[in-house]
């Protein structure tokens, strides 16, 4: 096994970096992409605070849920694409010994793309943006009942793409800054067509 994992993998450098540079070619225009990944809830000190309505209660809110996006966007050069995005964060348990809850979080915007040319079909990448969010909440905590937000705040991450004109795919870590007691991390895998 070992002898022939050790003959496969020059063959499979040498595939790599012998890949067609077609892409190159087409490094500006219109793409799209669907993904998918685990999102994780961050709340400073397990409170949730006025955000959730609850001032009387500590939330244990380690939790994490499914995420699921899809974006579109338009690339300018090799360096430098803006894209709109559509993203279901998921659903977070909220425990506490006042009562029990859920938050559900959904989120759109817009974010700016640099690129960091790595080869002719690998991409670094970092974003920033900002994403209109909203959320539905249930339960309650203690005599408070929880209640339902929304708001704009920013977005940002980082990550990978591979781009093998006309399928893309990419990898990446992002950060929903959504409140100063409520932040969700997400990381998908996605993958994408370029027009």
């Amino acid at each position: 096994m070992k002898n022939t994992t050790r003959s496969l993998l020059p063959l499979l450098v040498s595939a790599a970096l012998a890949a067609p540079a077609t892409y190159a070619a087409n490094a500006d225009g219109l793409y799209t992409g669907i993904g998918a990944g685990v999102s994780s809830l961050d709340s400073s000190d397990g409170e949730l605070g006025d955000f959730v309505g609850s001032r009387n209660g500590d939330f244990n809110v380690d939790d994490d849920d499914t995420v699921l996006k899809t974006f579109v966007g338009y690339e300018y050069n090799r360096f430098f694409a803006t894209e709109i995005f559509y993203t279901d964060l998921g659903t977070f348990d909220l425990k506490s010994a006042q009562g029990d809850g859920e938050i559900d979080t959904r989120a759109y915007g817009l974010s700016l793309i640099g690129k960091l040319p790595v080869t002719s079909w690998l991409d670094l990448f970092a974003k920033a943006g900002m994403a209109r969010w909203d959320t539905d909440t249930s339960g309650r905590a203690g005599d408070t009942e929880l209640h339902d937000d929304d708001g704009i705040d920013p977005v940002y991450g980082l990550g990978a793409q591979l781009d093998l004109a006309p399928v893309l795919v990419r990898a990446e870590y992002e950060r929903f800054d959504f409140d100063s007691d409520y932040q969700v991390d997400a990381v998908t895998a996605s993958v994408g067509w370029q027009f």
